[in-house]
Order: structure tokens, then C-alpha cells, then sequence
């Protein structure tokens, strides 16, 4: 990549480089700096933070992207992140790594299947500030459009502001319906909500059992200060997040193990 003055953005997804999300992504973070895309040659929904480390990793460069600079992987979402920045970026600091717009919520528990967000962690476990955006809306043709200026906003007020005792954000708008518009943005905490999940036993036309996941989301906080509220109500919940996941105000109950 050619070296100017312009923010350096890393783009990535787990949708795949393909993907309508990426593609809105790309065009936003083509107006505020210098885009380099790497990003999954398929779908990599539900990976979280998987690597890959019994397969040789591959990079190809694609046309996808017009102007833009751009490479499918055949690894991970994660995987994407750490070549961009070790291998094709290795002489160069990112500004900001933007992943998505992922295809579905990425909301409360979410966050720890997700390929979308795992991407913009792992980004800012490398100290880079980065933002993971998801639209609720997993249909392949969803409608993008309304949601960039808000996309534009978040991205600009973090390359001109940076960010506080966070490099993480986990971004994700509402779908409106019946001509309403998306109220505004609430910054916010995660929801305690969770999966109930099931799974749905068949058999392969040679009769053996094979078994499918399935489950409903099931939120049972009453915050009104959470991301799942906050979406429900017509906004764009940001939750500052990060990668310790340590229980801090359980320490002091399990102190007396350091006497056993």
C-alpha cells in the first residue's frame, strides 16, 4: 500500500469479502482514510476467536473492492487480522480496524460466538482501536443504506477523538420498519441475556443420526441501560468492551484459597 498522510483502516467481516456488509463498510472507511480489506474467502459466522494452526494460511489478492486494496484468506476471522497486521501491514501502524457489518446482532452474549467482533478484538489486542458493527438483519440483501451515517459518525469520532480506557467497541443498529428512522446512538452495557439452545435429531439417508443447533435468544435483564433495551427502543447500542474476563468483585470472596 501506498504510504500518505490519510488514517490507515484495516477492514475485515466474517461474512466473507463478498458480503453486502463489507461492501457499505468499505465505502464509509474509503471517505475518512486509506482502506486495506482482508477479510474470509467464506462465511465465518459463529467462529469466535478461532485460529488456524493445522493448515497453511493463504492469501489472494481480489478485485472486490474498485480502487481499494483487497485480499480474501482462507483462515479465520482472527486469522485475517493478525496477516493483515504481521504480514502485509508489517511496517505500518493502523489507525483503526473496522470489522463487519456483520450480517445479524452481535448484542449482549453474542459477542463471545461472534467472527465479526473476535476480528475487531484481536485488533485491539494489538493496540489498535477498533469497532465491530452489526446490523440486525441476517437476510443476505439487507438494506444497508440507512445505517452509514451513523457508521461514518462512530468512525470519525474515533480516529479524531480516540478512545478512553477502551480500544473496543461493539457496535450494532436496529432494522426499522413502517418509513420509521433509527432514533440516534446509546452508549450502554451488555445485556445478561443468553441462549436456550436445542438440537434437532434426524438421520442421513445411510440412517445415521446427525444433530442440527437450534435455540431462541432469552434476555431476563430489566436494565434499561443495556444493549438489548436500547436496540428494542430504536437506537444504536455501543457497548465499550474488551477481552478480561475476570469477575473482579469475586476476588475477594475466594482469597481464603490462598490459605489452603
Amino acid at each position: 500500500m501506498k504510504n500518505t498522510n490519510r488514517p490507515l483502516i484495516l477492514v475485515t467481516n466474517d461474512d466473507g469479502h463478498f458480503a453486502p456488509g463489507i461492501r457499505a463498510l468499505v465505502e464509509v472507511a474509503s471517505e475518512l482514510g486509506d482502506c486495506l480489506v482482508v477479510a474470509p474467502d467464506s462465511p465465518q459466522s459463529g467462529m469466535g476467536h478461532a485460529i488456524t494452526i493445522h493448515n497453511p494460511l493463504r492469501l489472494n489478492k481480489v478485485n472486490s473492492f474498485g480502487d481499494v486494496e483487497a485480499y480474501e484468506c482462507n483462515g479465520t476471522p482472527v486469522d485475517c487480522v493478525k496477516l493483515a497486521k504481521h504480514v502485509i501491514l508489517k511496517d505500518r501502524n493502523i489507525d483503526l480496524c473496522v470489522s463487519g457489518i456483520n450480517h445479524g446482532s452481535n448484542a449482549s452474549i453474542n459477542i463471545i460466538y461472534s467472527g465479526t467482533m473476535s476480528a475487531a478484538m484481536e485488533a485491539s489486542l494489538e493496540g489498535i482501536n477498533s469497532i465491530g458493527f452489526s446490523l440486525l438483519d441476517y437476510s443476505f440483501d439487507a438494506d444497508f443504506e440507512p445505517c452509514k451515517p451513523f457508521v461514518k459518525r462512530i468512525m470519525s469520532h474515533v480516529l479524531e477523538k480516540g478512545l478512553f480506557k477502551t480500544n473496543l467497541l461493539n457496535v450494532n443498529i436496529p432494522v426499522m420498519e413502517d418509513g420509521q428512522q433509527i432514533k440516534g446512538m446509546r452508549v450502554c452495557r451488555q445485556a445478561e441475556a443468553r441462549w436456550v439452545e436445542d438440537f434437532m435429531e434426524a438421520e442421513d439417508p445411510r440412517g445415521q443420526k446427525y444433530y442440527w443447533l437450534t435455540g431462541k435468544f432469552v434476555n431476563e435483564d430489566e436494565g434499561r441501560d443495556t444493549d438489548v433495551y436500547a436496540l428494542e427502543q430504536g437506537y444504536i447500542s455501543i457497548v465499550p468492551s474488551g477481552h478480561d474476563l475476570t469477575k473482579h468483585d469475586a476476588i475477594a470472596s475466594l482469597t481464603r484459597l490462598n490459605q489452603l
